[in-house]
């Protein structure tokens, strides 16, 4: 189920990428890497490592630190895609993330780590 939920949300992400000035294949290589990623993304928020921050980014949740080079990928082709929406939709890559954070806490698993507005952090029920 959080596998499915997850290749909901990188189709969502990329899907904005289509209405903007980026070229196919740039997006279609964006989304192979974050579907490539999935698994291990979901693995580190399965063991409580990582969490969906409320600014559209994953954040470490406590001390523990495990695959950082795959959480940073991660933010950073999230950052890209919100850059890409951001221009294209005449707006701030903040915005866009924030919006992102939303979605991103009504689909997220139950057990899941989220961020509220005020930076506190829980799990989903």
């Amino acid at each position: 189920m959080r596998h499915k939920l997850l290749g909901i949300l990188i189709l969502l992400i990329c899907s904005g990428l289509y209405a903007t000035d980026i070229s196919p294949s740039k997006a279609n290589e964006i989304k192979a890497r974050m579907k490539a990623r999935l698994p291990a993304i979901a693995a580190l928020k399965e063991e409580g490592i990582v969490g969906e921050d409320n600014s559209g980014f994953l954040a470490f949740v406590g001390e523990k630190r495990k695959k950082v080079d795959v959480v940073n990928a991660e933010n950073k082709d999230r950052r890209f895609v919100y850059e890409a929406i951001a221009k294209q939709q005449g707006t701030t890559v903040a915005l866009v993330g924030k919006h992102r954070a939303i979605q991103i806490t009504k689909k997220a698993a139950p057990g899941n780590w989220l961020q509220d507005g005020n930076g506190k952090w829980y799990r989903k029920k």
